[in-house]
This record gives C-alpha cells, sequence and structure tokens, in this order.
C-alpha cells in the first residue's frame, strides 16, 4: 500500500501534522521507534502513577488567545485544563526575594512596576515585542528584526536594573538561556503566551496523545509503534519509501520527519540531490542543553497544591548559573511544577524538579546506555537530586519530608528514548548572528521531504504547533489560518 504522507516521529509536531493532514483527506501513515507514541508530551507509570516527560504549562488557551483556535481546531480544548493564579502563574525567586508575574500585558507591567517604579516604560516597551511576535508572519521583515536581535543585548540595553533582567528571564527554562545566541524573537515567543494566560492539564500528557492518535486513526490514518525507520529510499531526486528496521518498507508520496535532522538525513545513504556542504551543515548543528529532572511522588495529605510554577535560583545568575555549576558544583536553580490534584482534594500527589544540564556534566557516561549505566552515574544523578531538592525546599518548606518516592533522568535519558543528539531540550540551538544556518525550513532540498518539530522554526509546545501548521500548508498549498477555521 502506496501512502500519501509517511510522518516519521510521533512528537507533537508529527501529532499535529497527523492530525491536520489525516482530517483533510490525506492517508496518512505514522512510525514510532518506540513502543509508546508521544515523544516529549508522553507520560511515563511508576508504581501505579502516571508521570510527564515534557508536558508542564500551556499557554494561551483562553478564547481569543494565541492557542485557543489551533487547540479547538485539533480537539484538544476538550481535555480538562486547569487555569493557574492570575496574579501569579509563575514566581521567581531569587536571592530570597520572590517577585510575581501576572497573567495580562498591564496586569504583569503593573505588577512587576510595583517593585520596579523605575522601569514602567520599559516594561511597556518589553510587553509590546511579547504582544508583536504573536502577530507577525514569521516570514515577515518585522519577524525577521527581532530574529535577528540577541535577547540578552535587548533585555539589558533597554532595563536598567539588572535584577530586573533576571527576574523577567527567571521563568524562562523553557528555553536555552545562552547570551551569546538566542534570538530576541525566540525568547519573546516563548514568553508570550503565558502572559495572555497559563494553564495545567488535570491529568497526564497522555491524554493529549490519545486524544489525537484516537482523531487520526478516525479520519483513516494509521500509527504504528516499534517501526524504526533506518534508511530513506531516494530515486530519481525525490523519498519514494521509507525501510524499518524490522523489515518493513512503506512507500509514499509525502514524507516529514519529526526526528532531528542530522538523524534524519543520516538515513538517506544515496543521494543524487543532497550535497556534501549541505550533509556537513546538517550534522555539524548545535543543539541546546538538555535538563535533569525529578519527579516526586508526595505523600497523601501532606503538601497543598500551589496554582503557580515556582522558578528559585540562589544567585541573581539566570543566564549562566548552569555554565558556573561545573566550577562550584552546586544547583544554581530549580524549576518546580505541581500536579493539579485529580482527587478532588486540595493536596497535589506529584511534584516535578527541573534544572538545566549541558552534556559536558553527563559525559562521562555516554556510552552507556539505558538500564545498563554504572553504579557511579546513579550515584552522581542522587547525588544532583538531593542539591535540587535542598534549593526547592527554600520556597517549599518540608517538601523533602512529604516525599515518598522519586525518580530521575538525565540528558542520557532523553538521548536514549527520543535519539536526540546529547539529549538536548530544546533541539537546535537557533543563533540570532547567523540565523541562515541555524533557523531551518520545514522544506528540504528533495521536494517531497519535510521537515516539523522543535528544530525547525520554534520549540516549546507553542512553538512546535505552529511549526507543525507550517509544515502542513506547505503541504495543502494553504495559508495555515486558513487550516484551522
Amino acid at each position: 500500500m502506496k501512502y500519501d504522507v509517511i510522518i516519521i516521529g510521533s512528537g507533537f509536531g508529527g501529532l499535529v501534522c497527523g492530525h491536520i493532514l489525516s482530517k483533510q483527506g490525506k492517508n496518512v501513515l505514522l512510525l514510532e521507534r518506540q513502543a509508546q507514541p508521544g515523544g516529549c508530551i508522553q507520560s511515563y507509570r511508576r508504581d501505579g502513577m502516571a508521570f510527564d516527560t515534557g508536558l508542564h504549562y500551556v499557554g494561551g488557551l483562553a478564547e481569543g488567545q494565541t492557542m485557543h483556535r489551533l487547540f479547538d481546531a485539533i480537539g484538544l480544548m476538550q481535555l480538562p485544563w486547569h487555569r493557574l493564579d492570575p496574579k501569579g502563574f509563575d514566581l521567581v525567586t531569587i536571592g530570597g526575594d520572590t517577585f510575581a508575574l501576572a497573567e495580562g500585558y498591564d496586569a504583569f507591567v503593573d505588577t512587576l512596576a510595583a517593585s520596579f517604579p523605575q522601569e514602567r516604560e520599559a516594561l511597556r516597551k518589553y510587553i509590546d515585542v511579547l504582544r508583536l511576535t504573536q502577530e507577525l508572519d514569521l516570514g515577515s521583515a518585522d519577524a525577521n528584526a527581532l530574529q535577528t536581535a540577541g535577547a540578552y543585548e535587548w533585555l539589558t540595553t533597554n532595563f536598567h536594573d539588572p535584577l530586573l533582567v533576571n527576574v523577567l528571564s527567571g521563568n524562562a527554562l523553557k528555553m536555552e538561556l545562552r547570551r551569546e545566541s538566542l534570538p530576541l524573537f525566540t525568547f519573546a515567543h516563548g514568553q508570550s503566551s503565558y502572559v495572555q494566560s497559563s494553564w495545567r492539564l488535570q491529568g497526564d500528557g497522555n491524554m493529549i496523545v490519545r486524544s489525537l492518535i484516537d482523531d487520526i486513526t478516525r479520519y483513516g490514518g494509521t500509527v504504528r509503534c516499534r517501526a524504526e525507520v533506518e534508511e530513506l529510499i531516494e530515486h530519481d531526486g525525490r523519498i519514494v519509501a521509507a525501510r524499518c528496521r524490522n523489515g518493513e518498507t512503506y512507500e509514499g508520496d509525502l514524507f516529514i520527519s519529526d526526528v532531528h535532522p542530522t538523524l534524519t538525513f543520516s538515513w538517506i545513504r544515496q543521494s543524487e540531490v543532497l550535497k556534501k556542504i549541505f550533509r556537513r551543515r546538517m550534522a555539524s548543528l548545535e543543539n541546546t542543553f538538555g535538563m535533569f529532572t525529578a519527579s516526586l511522588t508526595i505523600k497523601e495529605g501532606t503538601l497543598p497544591y500551589f496554582n503557580h510554577n515556582k522558578f528559585v535560583y540562589s544567585r541573581p545568575n539566570v543566564w549562566t548559573f548552569y555554565d558556573e555549576r561545573d566550577q562550584k558544583g552546586d544547583i544554581g536553580g530549580v524549576m518546580i511544577s505541581c500536579r493539579v490534584p485529580e482527587d478532588g482534594s486540595n493536596y497535589t500527589r506529584q511534584i516535578d524538579l527541573m534544572t538545566p544540564m549541558p552534556w559536558d556534566q553527563c559525559k562521562t557516561w555516554e556510552d552507556s546506555h539505558l538500564f545498563r549505566r554504572s553504579h557511579a552515574y546513579n550515584t552522581w544523578k542522587e547525588d544532583t537530586y538531593v542539591r535540587c531538592l535542598a534549593l526547592a525546599e527554600t520556597v517549599v518548606p518540608g517538601l523533602g519530608a512529604a516525599v515518598e518516592q522519586h525518580y530521575t533522568s538525565t540528558p542520557l535519558t532523553y538521548r536514549d528514548y527520543t535519539l536526540t543528539p546529547f539529549g538536548s531540550a530544546y533541539g537546535v540551538r537557533k543563533d540570532y548572528r547567523n540565523l541562515m544556518m541555524t533557523m531551518l525550513s520545514p522544506r528540504t532540498p528533495l521536494p517531497n521531504l519535510l521537515l516539523t518539530g522543535q528544530n525547525v522554526i520554534l520549540h516549546g509546545l507553542e512553538g512546535v504547533a505552529m511549526t507543525a501548521l507550517h509544515t502542513s500548508a506547505a503541504i495543502l498549498g494553504k495559508d495555515f489560518n486558513d487550516i484551522i477555521k
């Protein structure tokens, strides 16, 4: 059987493309190497409880806001979304002082201006940039101007108080804060929808995965797990088939890869189209850092649910703390995410702790694989967890005593599950100084092979959704706004 579209990888980008294209009448096949679909939005189970791997909160889901129309079009607004505290959806604590990031552009300015009155006008200018990123076409000249400006340089030029720069950046563990490369557009777009409104799912990420897959199959699409692609076969300048490790070969007219570009193009062994310079470029792409995550099971009735995220830093070095850890050996910053109670009580049963982890910190064990790590690795993970917990307890007193069980993961874990180079949390590193080389297009030199996912235009749930829209629009020959009417 020959398919209209074959999608490789079932992360959020692949699932959204599969939903859009199957709904538009395309005969879609989605191939996933793992036994369970979903990529970094899937959940895993331990001792009867479901833990998320990458989903913690979503922005802009209120009616008329950025993500509402898209989520409604792909059937996700029917899920039980829980709105975070409008007076402070994120609380940023730096050196013992806590600042609330409020929902709504005006409230955001007013709340922070109460602590930084001399920066009110600069805060308004900042909000204008956030608002602008939601309105611009990604290919416009105005968008390009924001993409070719550095986020850190813009912040430190427009704000006089270094502490406010750290506060505004303090909830940005949903991206790689890298002073020398992060584009202003990437930073602002990644923050803007959360200021509109912030939401948690009252349940686990597999609810999203199941909803999308149910719709894909209802529209006639097919999802195959344990189907690991190892070769894309090219003929006459086009991809004609995907061959899997299990010996199965699937023919298609169009192909979408939701897998890292470096791996994607390594699957094309013989090509009349791909030039050596292009292959070298794909192989040399730099990747963002990974994350260390500790998922905690909380004893029943011991820890009241808090309706916001907490970001805590021991010092005002939000943009550099993850690099400084090698020298000081400490954990300088942690995000604390609280699961919405599903039993109707006021007490949470799950907490996630996250901190950035560059590859160098786990490089010692890079030749190891899942379930075959050394005792030294496990000891190091446990020590990292203890340090994260100690910092988290400065804003959640008694957290350690409330923990019933904990499970940890590192960039090595993500690398082995997702095949992402170096366990990168946010895909290819975008660099405003060299945007043409680091901001990839969904289109490739092969006319019927397209890319999607966090490595392409934008990362994060909203960014990946927008990228999937652009990928799907390129196939359908429509404006993406027409797709989600």
